[in-house]
């Protein structure tokens, strides 16, 4: 039912040190512009039907560098606020050194299901996750309806949101989520099947995308909710 290929945006001056959230204007930096570049050289081979966005700087600049000179739909990023970061209220813009002694911080690490950041402007981990699974069912439905069940698309967005969509397609409970890793610029893909998600690969930052493009007209393998027996060729 699609393949959908997850991109965290790249680095900017506020990754690492301070968590950004929802903060206006952080725009990727030198290093990151870098990255973005090298991400849409990587993907150029394998056909887009969209390209989506959170509506966030830094994914858009990212998605754009994605998009840039791609025929039909895919040329022009479409934003969907729901794959925006996930709202840390009065954490937003803190270092995370400051954070990491902050009594919430144990829970977010150990039982994010239960976290609802502080202030009026936090959001529950848990509200966060299911907004971004929403989009992507609701983008997966919107493809497959557009361009075919063997469509691939891109969605750019933040790290805990994608690892919130991968614990989702992995069938793990949201306190698992810490275990995945989505570094900046890193490329995630998932195949989605009528009976079945398949995560066909996590936090990427090198590897070859042949095996990411549809299959030829007619093969439509990739449809397929059967899982390999044995593991595949």
């Amino acid at each position: 039912m699609t393949t959908l290929l997850l991109v965290r945006h790249g680095l900017t001056t506020m990754t690492g040190p301070l968590l950004a959230g929802w903060t206006p204007g952080v725009h990727l930096d030198e290093r990151g512009r870098a990255q973005v570049a090298a991400l849409a050289a990587r993907l150029e081979p394998v056909p887009l039907a969209a390209v989506v966005s959170s509506p966030l700087e830094r994914c858009v600049e990212t998605a754009e560098a994605v998009a840039a000179g791609r025929p039909g739909p895919a040329g022009k990023v479409e934003t969907d606020e729901r794959l925006g970061e996930v709202r840390y209220g009065d954490w937003t813009g803190r270092p995370l050194k400051e954070l990491a002694e902050e009594p919430l911080w144990r829970v977010v690490q150990t039982h994010p299901s239960a976290v609802r950041f502080p202030g009026e402007a936090g959001e529950a981990m848990a509200d966060a996750q299911h907004r971004a699974v929403a989009a992507v069912r609701g983008w997966n439905a919107r493809i497959a309806a557009e361009h075919g069940e063997d469509a691939v698309y891109a969605m750019c967005s933040h790290g805990d949101i994608i690892k919130a969509i991968v614990a989702d397609a992995l069938g793990l409970h949201l306190d698992q989520f810490q275990r995945i890793q989505a570094d900046p610029a890193s490329l995630t893909a998932i195949r989605y099947t009528e009976l079945r998600p398949f995560v066909v690969r996590v936090n990427d930052t090198g590897g070859d995308v042949a095996a990411l493009l549809p299959p030829p007209p007619g093969e439509g393998a990739a449809g397929s909710s059967d899982a390999a027996v044995g593991g595949g060729a």
